[in-house]
């Protein structure tokens, strides 16, 4: 799930190098937090959120397969 949250962060932003993925695994839940530029942060929410929510439901998608809960942050 980190690997596939980084690829789409990284696809969107203009500093790839400056995006940040790390993983807190819980019992029930995983949360991905997703730290980037902040002059990328628009990009990666895009235009009322879009990119946002489009980033988590393909995340749900993804950890409804691997009968898990993910929930994406983005870290300011």
């Amino acid at each position: 799930m980190k690997e596939l949250i980084e690829y789409i962060a990284k696809a969107l932003v203009d500093n790839p190098e400056e995006v940040h993925v790390s993983e807190v695994i819980g019992d029930q839940t995983s949360v991905l937090e997703l730290k980037v530029a902040k002059e990328d942060l628009g990009k990666v929410i895009g235009k009322q959120g879009r990119s946002a929510r489009a980033m988590r439901t393909i995340l749900s998608a993804a950890s409804t397969k691997l009968k898990k809960r993910t929930v994406l942050e983005i870290i300011e």
